[in-house]
């Protein structure tokens, strides 16, 4: 391979990288705040999503919150968290049969595919979650 080879094969790797930086970008970095009015346009905007259904309330959501923030984070562009306060979105938390907090649901292309229920630590979290990355 000669220096013109190896110097394009750099360019094509680092224009791969900052394309799928400005896509992660696009992601939200921190959970976002959902209601029953934004709930099914917000689980259908991103390919994965994760809600946080929990009260102010409630020890564990309290918990689990800065677990969540953590994998917002981490997991940018990849996963989208977002937050349900189940006492002030009745409906929402009724129509997903949500009885007991802190429960994260699972989203992938709209459609429920798993249901978290307790405060699980970050590892065993993550290890659940992991799957449904692509």
């Amino acid at each position: 391979m000669s220096k013109m080879d190896d110097l394009e094969a750099i360019r094509k790797k680092r224009l791969q990288e900052l394309q799928r930086s400005l896509e992660a970008r696009q992601y939200p970095a921190e959970p976002v705040v959902v209601t029953d009015t934004g709930f099914n346009q917000f689980i259908s905007q991103y390919p994965l999503v994760v809600i946080d259904c929990w009260a102010q309330w409630c020890a564990p959501c309290r918990m689990l919150s800065p677990t969540i923030d953590q994998l917002a984070s981490e997991l940018q562009g990849k996963i989208v968290f977002g937050k349900l306060d189940t006492d002030h979105n009745p409906k929402t938390a009724q129509n997903m049969g949500i009885s007991s907090i802190p429960t994260l649901l699972v989203f992938r292309q709209g459609h429920l595919v798993d249901r978290i229920s307790g405060a699980l630590p970050k590892q065993p979290l993550l290890q659940r979650l992991t799957p449904f990355i692509y």
